[in-house]
């Protein structure tokens, strides 16, 4: 049984109690079935505070009559009380993995798969939706990365089935820290940390980036750290960062900071570090070009488009006249996978130029354009990294690979 669940029993013979005080012995009886039936559909059958109930039951019909007085009755549920405390002690955790795009669900997969194994566990890995947003900040088309983009080992569950606030689970986990203040993409607004911190007892952000030995104070002061119990960061110097400008913003008025967040590490570096081989399957073509060569990953970020506007094009175009023709290395582009967002709703005026130097890259074919879910299998599989400073050149340097961040 959990927490919440033991909880809302305890919470329900509170209104029992009242109502026999009152002297509404129906209400009390349909209360006291009612509570048998819900610690039924949770234990089974068989447990001692249902045999206790259903005397109270009885006992009931007896006091309506006459019979007996409520000071009996009173000892009886004195009784079911201790009865519940004792035999329905709370010994499971629920725990809600919310992940919205496959490719950052790195940012959680280390933590689910502990919480899976645990036998006081109950984790459920929920994909949830999301939205573009469009050139007016409204919402765009709605997507939904579910079962299907995601491996064996995980057991996703459907958003829809799953009544985050009926269930109440006693941990949620997210990576998405933005709410309504994304302007390229939105998680279902029923998914926003300003609602789920009232729907559980624990709600936990845990960045979907790394960075280096610091972190900018706007990922310091976003919605999903003001609103999570606990935030979860890669190091203690980071940690310091995150303490430092949080309170600057918001002092202690969203919870202690030195209490909020803690350096656990991320599990983006234990994906990296623990991955292997056989993890990653490498398609036919892709195997063909690379053929002995060194493979150099083009990593190419929603942040830079942002700053470098046209320049950023003239730089992939630049960067694509270098490559295509050596025989001695392969380009291996992994673009964002928020970039073609990105341009439609915040440089709309660059999306065809933009679509345009895909349609090339990938017609020419003599590199290799990667769209996928997996972002590791490019991070194993390739040599070197070269592009925007961004979280996959952090991951790089814990794989010990060489790095070169590139000037739009």
């Amino acid at each position: 049984m959990r927490k919440h669940q033991h909880k809302n029993i305890l919470e329900l013979l509170g209104t029992i109690k009242e109502a026999q005080a009152a002297g509404f012995y129906a209400d009390c009886q349909e209360g006291a079935l009612s509570v048998g039936e819900f610690i039924e559909d949770i234990e089974g059958e068989g447990t001692q505070a249902v045999a206790l109930l259903e005397e109270y039951c009885d006992l009931l019909f007896a006091a309506s009559n006459g019979e007996i007085g409520e000071r009996q009755l009173n000892k009886h549920l004195v009784k079911i009380e201790n009865t519940i405390g004792t035999e329905l002690k709370p010994n499971r955790i629920e725990v809600a993995f919310l992940s919205y795009k496959a490719s950052m669900s790195d940012s959680l997969e280390s933590i689910y798969f502990a919480a899976k194994e645990d036998p006081g566990y109950d984790a459920y890995w929920i994909p949830i939706p999301y939205y573009d947003r469009t050139a007016d900040g409204s919402f765009g088309e709605m997507h939904y990365e579910g079962a299907e983009c995601y491996s064996d080992k995980y057991e996703c569950t459907d958003w829809q089935t799953y009544d985050v606030e009926a269930r109440h689970p006693d941990v949620i986990f997210t990576f998405s820290p933005y709410d309504a203040n994304n302007f390229v993409t939105s998680v279902h607004p029923a998914f926003y940390c300003e609602r789920l911190r009232d729907l559980t007892d624990m709600l936990v952000y845990v960045p979907y980036f790394v960075s280096g030995d610091s972190v900018a104070k706007h990922f310091c002061t976003l919605t999903g750290c003001k609103y999570a119990h606990r935030v979860i960061v890669q190091s203690e110097n980071i940690r310091k960062d995150y303490i430092r400008f949080f309170s600057e913003t918001f002092g202690n008025s969203f919870g202690n900071p030195d209490e909020k967040f803690i350096a656990l590490g991320s599990p983006k570096f234990d994906k990296v570090i623990n991955a292997k081989c056989e993890d990653f399957d490498l398609p036919n073509d892709w195997a063909k070009l690379i053929n002995g060569k060194k493979v150099v990953l083009l990593n190419s970020s929603v942040g830079t488009i942002l700053h470098s506007n046209e320049q950023y094009l003239k730089k992939l175009r630049h960067i694509f006249d270098f490559f295509k023709n050596r025989d001695d290395l392969v380009l291996w582009w992994r673009p964002h996978p928020l970039n073609e967002a990105t341009y439609a709703s915040m440089r709309p005026q660059l999306m065809e130029e933009y679509t345009r130097i895909v349609a090339d890259f990938r017609s020419e074919g003599w590199g290799i354009y990667d769209d996928t879910t997996d972002l590791h299998r490019a991070l194993f599989l390739t040599d070197m990294y070269y592009g925007d400073s961004s979280s996959l050149w952090v991951m790089y340097l814990v794989a010990g690979k060489p790095v070169m961040i590139q000037n739009p």
